[in-house]
């Protein structure tokens, strides 16, 4: 079984899957304490920013083979594809903003995991896949619906019909990735650093771009913009817009709240 564990370093937290000598497979108590570990942080107003990352030289390599081929009716699989399904939506929809240090494999459920974050650092010779086809099966976890959203769709679909590894160079390259470590071991500190930029921002900002981006994904360019000038507004009036202004027209560094919230 992975487990998960929780470091705090000031305003960054990262969840740490901690199963690396079978490559941190994702199983039901794996989904379970991820979903914990994202309510825990949310409740904690002096986090602003999360990495998720994987314990040794993978990510993840996915769904825990073990625990499915022990399933003996439909049912059990539906039950694990609901916890998993439901413990990334709260990483997609989290106030917070994650980041995926993906330091070695991320494949099937490991990928799928790093597609809910909102952003993702690589190395690259890293390996992307979502290989389920070659077993005769589809994604489960949100991968047949986040990586178009991520990719050009014939790139997506060339990658879920035939299950086909992308390095982590050539995520970056389509920007499936935002950012390109120099070695597997600086992908960690790297994303850290990432976090650490969000946290010391603004704390509404990555929030607001995460509901406005979700909100508007299906609108209208005009429909989203109704929305983007509410949000706009909001922002401008809370009290780290209003000082953001004020420390440009005064020309320093803006003193933005150290807490999230208005």
């Amino acid at each position: 079984m992975t487990s998960v564990r929780v470091e705090r370093d000031g305003s960054v937290a990262t969840i740490v899957l901690d199963g690396a000598t079978r490559l941190n497979p994702i199983g039901t108590k794996t989904c379970t304490a991820i979903a914990a570990a994202v309510r825990d942080l949310e409740a904690d107003t002096r986090i602003r920013a999360v990495v998720v990352h994987g314990a040794g030289r993978a990510f993840s390599a996915g769904a825990d083979i073990d625990e499915i081929s022990g399933f003996d009716h439909r049912d059990q699989f539906e039950q694990f594809i609901h916890t998993f399904t439901d413990a990334l939506e709260l990483i997609e929809v989290s106030p917070l903003p994650f980041v995926a240090a993906i330091n070695g494999a991320a494949m099937g459920g490991g990928l799928e995991l790093a597609l809910a974050c909102d952003l993702r650092v690589v190395h690259a010779a890293g390996k992307l896949a979502l290989p389920e086809a070659k077993l005769g099966v589809l994604p489960g976890a949100g991968g047949t619906q986040r990586l178009p959203r991520l990719l050009p769709r014939g790139i997506a679909t060339e990658m879920i019909m035939l299950g086909r590894t992308i390095t982590g160079a050539r995520a970056h390259e389509l920007g499936l990735a935002n950012h390109l470590s120099d070695s597997p071991e600086a992908v960690l500190s790297d994303a850290q650093a990432l976090a650490a930029e969000l946290a010391a921002g603004a704390g509404l900002v990555p929030q607001m771009t995460k509901s406005l981006l979700r909100e508007t994904a299906a609108c209208t360019v005009a429909d989203g913009i109704v929305r983007e000038r509410a949000v706009a507004t909001d922002l401008h009036a809370s009290a780290d817009g209003q000082e953001g202004f004020q420390a440009f027209v005064e020309r320093r560094a803006p003193q933005f709240r150290k807490e999230r919230g208005l």
